[in-house]
C-alpha cells in the first residue's frame, strides 16, 4: 500500500511574474508526491497560483494541477506579447532579465506617478480578468474538497486584511488580491473597495490555525526580507519600501508564532489549547535578487521558464534537506531571526 502523503499547509507570497518561481516549487512538490496540502493561503500572484492549482487538482489530480499551472503561465506570457513593457535589445543580447533600461517600463512609471488609474483607465479594463475567465473554472474551485483555500486582499476603507475562503471565491476576489492601487482601480466586492493583499497579508497565516489540523506551514517566499546596501535612486527607494511593506505582515505573523512557541516551551501556555506550529521557508534570494525588482513585470516565456526552473531546483534541494523534519520541528530558526539582533546589540552595549 502506498504511503500516505505528509501534510503541510502552503503560504504563497505575491511578487508579480516572480510568482513563476512559486509555480516551479509547486510543480516539483506535486511531481515528488510526498506532500499533500490541506490548506493554501495565497496573495496576489500567490492567489493566482492557489486557484489555478485548485482548479487543476479538481480536474485531474496532481498531474492536472501541474498542467494547469503550466498552461496558465504560458497564456500569461502570450497575453504579454503586446505589452510595451519589454526588455531593450541590448539586455536581450546580454541576457539581463531586468526592465531597468526599458523605455516602456519608465514611461509606465512616469504615468502612474502622475495620473491615477481612474484617469488613465476610466473604462477599468484589466487584461488579467480576461485571462482568469478563460483559464479557470471558478465553480470547480469553489467545490474544491481536498484543500481549503484562503485568498487575502486589503480593505481600502479599514486598512485590514480580508481573507476570502474557497467556497465563496470569484474572479473579483482574486483580482482584488492582485490590485496594485497605482495600476488598477480598486476592486469592489459587495460595495467594499479592495487593494492588493500584500499590504496586510502576504500571505496570511492565521487562517490555518483553526481551519486545518496540520501544524506545519511552508512559506514559499518571493520578496527578499534582507537586501544589502542603501537604496539611493528614487526607483531603488520605492522598490525597497514596497519590499519592506509587502513583507511586514508575514514577519508579524512569524513573530507571533515564535512568541507562542516560546511560551509553550516554557509552560506558560498549554499545548492543549495552543498549537506549536512548525515553520518552513522555501526561498532562493541568491537567484532572485540579482534579477532586479523591475523584472517582476517581465512576462517573457523564457523568463517565466527560467523562474520555474529555479523554483523546481530550489524545492528539490529543500525536500532533500528538510523532508525528514516535517511534522517534527521547524526548519527555520525563528528565535534567531527575531532575537539575534537585539542580543548582539545588548552584548555590544555591555561589552
Amino acid at each position: 500500500m502506498p504511503k500516505k502523503p505528509t501534510q503541510v499547509n502552503l503560504a504563497l507570497q505575491g511578487g508579480g511574474s516572480h510568482g513563476a518561481f512559486t509555480w516551479g516549487v509547486l510543480d516539483k512538490l506535486l511531481e515528488d508526491g510526498r506532500l499533500s496540502f490541506p490548506g493554501i493561503s495565497g496573495t496576489s500572484a500567490g492567489a493566482i497560483n492557489t486557484v489555478v492549482y485548485a482548479d487543476g487538482m479538481m480536474n485531474g489530480g496532481p498531474d492536472g494541477a501541474r498542467e494547469a499551472l503550466h498552461d496558465f503561465w504560458h497564456k500569461l506570457s502570450l497575453a504579454g506579447q503586446w505589452s510595451p513593457i519589454k526588455r531593450n535589445p541590448l539586455d536581450m543580447i546580454l541576457g539581463n532579465w531586468s526592465l531597468d533600461k526599458s523605455p516602456g517600463f519608465h514611461i509606465n512609471n512616469l504615468l502612474t506617478q502622475s495620473f491615477s488609474p481612474y484617469q488613465l483607465n476610466p473604462l477599468n479594463l484589466n487584461p488579467l480578468k480576461y485571462l482568469l475567465e478563460n483559464s479557470i473554472d471558478f465553480e470547480r474551485v469553489r467545490h474544491c474538497n481536498m484543500t481549503k483555500l484562503f485568498i487575502s486582499a486589503t480593505n481600502v476603507e479599514t486598512g485590514r486584511v480580508k481573507v476570502f475562503e474557497h467556497h465563496e471565491l470569484t474572479i473579483d476576489m482574486v483580482l482584488a488580491s492582485c490590485c496594485l492601487p497605482m495600476q488598477f482601480q480598486a476592486v469592489e466586492i459587495d460595495g467594499t473597495p479592495y487593494w492588493d493583499g500584500g499590504y496586510m497579508g502576504n500571505p496570511a497565516l492565521f487562517p490555518f490555525y483553526e481551519s486545518t489540523e496540520c501544524s506545519d506551514i511552508v512559506v514559499i517566499q518571493i520578496n527578499p526580507i534582507e537586501r544589502k546596501g542603501t537604496p539611493r535612486t528614487p526607483q531603488e527607494i520605492t522598490d525597497r519600501i514596497n519590499e519592506i511593506g509587502f513583507n511586514s505582515s508575514l514577519l508579524k505573523d512569524l513573530r507571533s508564532i515564535e512568541f507562542v512557541s516560546r511560551l509553550i516551551k516554557k509552560g506558560v501556555l498549554s499545548d492543549k489549547e495552543y498549537r506549536d506550529n512548525h515553520i518552513h521557508i522555501i526561498e532562493n534570494q541568491d537567484a532572485l535578487i540579482p534579477l532586479g525588482v523591475s523584472s517582476k513585470m517581465n512576462v517573457e516565456w523564457k523568463f517565466l521558464q527560467h523562474l520555474r526552473d529555479i523554483g523546481r531546483d530550489t524545492a528539490g534541494s529543500w525536500l532533500e534537506k528538510n523532508f525528514s523534519s516535517i511534522g517534527k520541528k521547524s526548519t527555520v530558526d525563528l528565535t534567531t531571526m527575531f532575537n539575534d539582533a537585539p542580543d548582539k546589540l545588548a552584548k555590544k552595549e555591555h561589552g
